[in-house]
């Protein structure tokens, strides 16, 4: 009787390649990883003669094909990925239409996929009483005196000590260590260092605020669903000043003594300085930092921390949505509206906010999404039901909200017969200020002297020969230079390379950097501050540059939109807006929105203390809708008055927009390449009855960046599904030249840029 044939494998993995398009693949499972392979695992397989990188789907005990090959290599015993992380990952895989291999370069840190090793240095114990180390010393003092100072500076200390410190003090080689080890008079032990970028800090511990009534409302909402463990998502309203901070610290302090843990989200890394200080006076050593400025082995540690269960709280910006938090029960978006959670830069093009939202769902947790100026979606949730509402209508304690005035800058142009930067109004007001002791900070969000150089004799204008965009005047560095690449002429020119004129060229356009020069003019004795890209480039200088101005070393904080988030400065008492015109005529349908909550955010940084607030904005278009509820704080006013626009144009939030970008070096081949795309992606859509409305194929509103040519096109409709499968299917036959890239945007927060 014929044997049956044993399977040569008891147990199969379906293996996500990292492949240029992904592939699930099926693997035999070697016998000594039965017990270490499952869904997440990080392993490497061969495909076609060459290994690459991959990760298990599943395992199962039976395979479909006929020949398998074993898993080559298991990668990370420890658990990199979450089961639950795995599935966030297949589903952000097909909302925002990119690979799986390119979702999971987002979610784990450069540092973590390397696997950079974990920090060690060696800890010098006494093995012998104390008295024995005297002895020693003692006898050793003539004959190996290196071995003495040794035994000396163990005698000095309580524990232990560092190697590295105990040669530095001993001023000896390791040679006599080790000697002392092999004596069983010391003992060396391998230590993992904490590379945390909070080891170290000094803080004050605070006890929790006690909350008003709406505060209190908005808690036990917010309490009741992190009891339940069943998802919710609420949307904390709250004007500037009114203690959404506190809700959030008491909130965290509920799901820590549920057993829970949490993630706080800033929406960029000047916020962290300050709110790490209010996280770490609260909850002393629970807390982990992601962020972008760390080293990578600090990444590496804080986020072992979390996996490890050694954090309780995770803070930082849209990444640290990703951390494989234990036990995940709160997440919290803090400025929900803000851009900064939105990734652009390359695919996927993911909302934090969003990935948030649907993690919590897929954990059963608890989202809370903050802010002064909620975006037009997320007050259109709460509104239909979808969200929970809480409202915080008056700032805490005894503060209220700023009074405003609106300075018309056409009249002042006209009194000072030509531009000016500062209406006499505002430098009246800063006078006071400065006189009282008072601070100020002024908000334009443009960095750089002039924005742009033009020749008045033939028109030229000095544009970036990389990008389409004029080079913008830097004084302190005396450059012309590209924001959007590193492109630079220093010293700028002196003449028209065109026309060859020299007296003809002019400078145009103002940015923080004149801002501080022109104010110095005006006010000799005034002390400034200026934050914007080019004072922050350095690790710590956000912070350095905050405490500076938050200690009162200087009377005004000059700054870009990195000042208008979530900072508290009891000294401010005037802010004002120099000018936010101009974002206004930019042809997108979220400008108005932007608009409105730039202003109203920076102007929230006036009065936040026990001493009343002022704002002054100055501007071309004092009757614009925008500016004028702007000015009033009036979000519900805004909101009434600009959805039914976008109802009427379907724009978002009653559809959803999806870009494609079509970039090459070659403007024509980038154009002809989106030209047959978008033709195929009409057609499949046409033939399967799917309502979509596709715009046409345009250049971007910055049509060339560092040499690349770029051009979208627009799809517009009701869901994002059925256009993603449609355009899997292009892109399985579709012929994209290696010099054309695709990026593809779901939800995009500009449909211009």
């Amino acid at each position: 009787m014929a044997q049956t044939k044993k399977p040569p494998f008891s147990k199969y993995a379906s293996v996500i390649v990292d492949l240029a398009i992904d592939k699930m693949l099926d693997y035999g499972i070697p016998e000594e990883h039965l017990d270490s392979i499952k869904k997440g695992t990080h392993v490497r397989v061969a495909v076609r003669g060459r290994l690459h990188n991959g990760y298990v789907y599943s395992t199962q005990e039976q395979s479909n094909y006929p020949r398998v090959l074993p898993i080559h290599e298991v990668l990370s015993k420890e658990e990199l990925i979450t089961e639950s992380l795995f599935e966030l990952a297949l589903w952000m895989g097909k909302y925002y239409s990119t690979p799986f291999r390119q979702v999971l370069k987002v979610m784990l840190p450069a540092s973590v996929r390397k696997s950079i090793a974990a920090k060690q240095q060696y800890y010098v114990t006494r093995l012998s009483g104390m008295e024995a180390l005297r002895k020693a010393s003692a006898d050793l003092r003539h004959s190996y005196p290196a071995q003495s100072k040794v035994l000396d500076q163990l005698l000095m200390t309580k524990k232990g000590i560092l190697l590295t410190e105990l040669l530095e003090k001993a001023g000896v080689t390791r040679s006599p260590v080790e000697t002392l080890v092999r004596k069983k008079l010391l003992h060396l032990d391998i230590i993992r260092l904490d590379r945390s970028p909070l080891v170290g800090e000094e803080y004050f511990q605070t006890k929790p605020k006690l909350l008003n009534e709406q505060q209190k409302q908005a808690f036990e909402k917010i309490v009741q669903s992190l009891e339940a463990k069943e998802f919710a998502t609420h949307l904390l309203y709250g004007i500037t000043g009114s203690g959404k901070t506190e809700v959030y610290l008491q909130a965290i302090d509920r799901a820590l003594s549920l057993g829970l843990g949490a993630i706080m989200l800033v929406p960029e890394i000047s916020l962290t300085a300050q709110t790490i200080e209010q996280f770490r006076s609260r909850f002393e050593g629970k807390i982990a930092i992601l962020h972008h400025r760390l080293s990578q082995g600090e990444r590496f540690d804080e986020w072992h921390r979390i996996r490890r269960g050694e954090a309780k709280i995770a803070i930082g910006p849209r990444s640290a949505v990703f951390c494989p938090m234990q036990n995940l029960g709160l997440l919290i978006v803090d400025e929900e509206h803000d851009s900064a959670y939105k990734q652009t830069d390359e695919m996927p093009c993911y909302h934090a906010r969003d990935i948030a939202v649907m993690r919590a769902k897929m954990e059963s947790g608890t989202v809370i999404l903050g802010s002064a100026t909620p975006s037009l979606e997320s007050y259109h949730n709460a509104q239909s039901g979808k969200y929970i509402l809480s409202k915080l209508s008056s700032r805490v304690q005894t503060a209220t909200l700023p009074t405003v005035t609106l300075v018309d800058m056409n009249k002042e142009y006209e009194k000072a017969k030509g531009y000016t930067s500062f209406s006499d109004a505002l430098i009246g007001r800063i006078k006071k200020r400065i006189a009282l002791g008072e601070q100020t900070i002024l908000f334009l969000n443009r960095r750089g002297y002039h924005s742009s150089l033009i020749c008045r004799g033939c028109g030229h204008l000095f544009n970036c020969p990389h990008c389409d965009l004029t080079l913008t005047f830097h004084f302190n560095e005396n450059t012309l230079s590209c924001h959007l690449c590193s492109h630079t002429l220093s010293p700028p020119p002196s003449t028209c390379p065109q026309c060859h004129a020299h007296e003809t060229l002019k400078y145009r356009g103002v940015g923080t950097e004149q801002i501080e020069r022109a104010l110095h003019a005006v006010l000799p004795e005034v002390r400034t501050l200026r934050i914007d890209g080019d004072t922050t480039r350095h690790k710590g200088s956000h912070e350095r540059l905050f405490r500076s101005f938050s200690t009162g070393k200087s009377d005004v904080l000059i700054g870009t939109q990195m000042i208008a988030k979530g900072l508290h400065f009891p000294s401010v008492t005037l802010v004002a807006v120099i000018g936010c015109d101009g974002s206004l005529h930019i042809p997108d349908f979220r400008s108005s929105e932007q608009v409105f909550q730039l202003i109203t955010q920076v102007s929230g940084r006036s009065g936040r203390g026990e001493l009343p607030g002022e704002v002054i904005i100055q501007t071309q278009m004092p009757e614009n809708t925008t500016i004028l509820t702007a000015a009033k704080q009036d979000f519900e006013h805004f909101f009434a008055s600009e959805m039914p626009l976008r109802e009427t144009f379907g724009f978002p939030p009653y559809t959803h927009f999806i870009k494609y970008t079509f970039s090459s070096d070659d403007a024509q081949l980038a154009q002809e390449i989106g030209g047959r795309f978008r033709q195929q992606l009409i057609a499949r859509l046409d033939k399967n009855g799917k309502a979509y409305v596709v715009h046409p194929l345009v250049p971007s509103g910055y049509a060339k960046i560092k040499d690349r040519f770029r051009f979208q096109f627009l799809v517009r409709g009701k869901e994002v599904y059925p256009v993603n499968r449609e355009v899997e299917k292009i892109l399985q036959t579709f012929l994209l030249p290696r010099k054309v890239s695709l990026s593809i945007d779901v939800d995009p927060l500009s449909t211009f840029f």
